[in-house]
């Protein structure tokens, strides 16, 4: 998932002094006042940067909450590691395709639990992922050089015009991967005790079949599996079509019985907001609400009408299976950014809103890397969830086929 990340330069300090579950207080800014029902732990926030790697961050933060889970502890494992094998990857894929498939720095949450079942997963310190700092204290990801050099040697290869490559042009492109973000370790001691990337995936017990994408359409019948059709799903991904409601009880079920979800969602609306909050209002109630004239409204920039809907719970749209669809035809919902889902909170009218661990670090976060969103649009721009097959009511596990 590429998106508007590539911008945004957080600080990556820490959410928590290790992983825990979120206090039961109330978090406040401007006219929200947000108190936790339930939460689950979760690691510490981190902080992807300048790099579209949220589908990484996003997914590996969800594993970790899984190994916390199965009592296995607190593991910080690499996102880099994942996305070097996932880049490799998708450029033979592109290539493959002679070009006609997307090569970009975007993945989905399906090539983490892939790269588990194929790759296998180290821990943080066996690839922090970063070769290029110019300091010691340069310790985030920073990948706009990195994704241009890739880019540009996907590009000469399916553009060269030769009608026979040669077999070492992916050693070239390994070699800036290597170069970046430093080699996958064919072995590395972590805890004393040596390892192959396999080999401490198969200690730390998480079975990748168990993880299946569940997503909500109606251009392809329900309780059947389809690839969704966004570029960064370019392993193809076979998710579980429901509907909406169904697609909502999947994940309440989820976090009402321990597990979280990593989500896949359009950030792109003007009320998902650099502050923490995450709502679709209905804009002519909420102008009403406000005393705002209909020229007054009318008249303000997007990032005025931002501040208007974001400053206090307003009354939001009521989401239908219809909306969601044209939306995602009209390329009004788009496939932008990766988070974990991992508990709910009320505002002060008793509201209900999801708990969100983002990626964006924590320093300019008002909630420190939390967002709040509701359940509005939860509905509306979630694209896709990635779930233990556990967490699914076992009514709706049964349409689907799932054992």
């Amino acid at each position: 998932m590429k998106h508007l990340s590539l911008i945004l330069a957080f600080s990556a300090l820490s959410l928590y002094a290790g992983a825990q579950d979120v206090a039961a207080v109330s978090d406040s800014i401007d006219g929200f006042r947000f108190t936790t029902v339930d939460s689950i732990a979760i690691t510490p926030v981190k902080d992807q940067n300048r790099s579209s790697t949220c589908w990484s961050y996003s997914t590996i933060g969800f594993l970790e909450s899984e190994l916390l889970r199965i009592g296995k502890g607190e593991y910080d494992l690499s996102e880099m590691f994942v996305v070097h094998h996932t880049m490799l990857d998708r450029a033979e894929y592109s290539v493959r395709m002679y070009g006609t498939a997307e090569f970009a720095p975007g993945g989905s949450a399906y090539d983490v639990i892939y790269c588990l079942k194929n790759y296998g997963l180290v821990p943080q310190e066996a690839m922090p992922g970063i070769e290029y700092g110019r300091t010691p204290a340069d310790t985030l990801p920073v990948h706009a050089e990195l994704d241009a050099v890739a880019g540009g040697v996907v590009k000469a290869v399916t553009n060269s015009g030769l009608k026979k490559l040669t077999p070492v042009w992916k050693k070239a492109l390994t070699a800036v991967y290597d170069t970046y973000l430093g080699e996958c370790p064919k072995t590395f001691i972590y805890n004393g005790k040596e390892y192959t990337p396999t080999s401490f995936a198969e200690e730390l017990g998480l079975n990748a079949d168990d993880y299946v994408s569940i997503t909500s359409y109606t251009h392809h019948p329900y309780y059947t599996t389809f690839a969704l059709e966004v570029p960064d799903n370019w392993r193809m991904d076979q998710m579980y079509n429901v509907p909406m409601d169904e697609m909502m009880a999947i994940i309440d079920n989820a976090l009402a019985n321990g597990y979280t979800l990593a989500w896949g969602a359009d950030v792109s609306e003007i009320c998902f907001t650099r502050k923490g909050i995450g709502v679709v209002p209905e804009e002519e109630k909420a102008a009403d609400l406000m005393g705002s004239d209909a020229a007054r409204w009318l008249g303000l920039s997007a990032t005025d009408k931002r501040e208007e809907l974001t400053k206090k719970p307003l009354p939001e749209k009521t989401i239908t299976q219809e909306m969601r669809q044209a939306a995602y035809d009209s390329w009004e919902n788009t496939d932008d950014h990766g988070m974990q889902i991992f508990g709910t909170a009320n505002d002060q009218n008793g509201k209900r809103y999801y708990m969100v661990k983002n990626s964006w670090g924590t320093k300019k976060s008002e909630y420190k890397g939390i967002w709040y969103v509701s359940e509005a649009y939860m509905q509306y721009k979630t694209n896709d969830v990635l779930v233990h097959k556990n967490a699914i009511p076992k009514e709706i596990r049964k349409k689907l086929g799932i054992k």
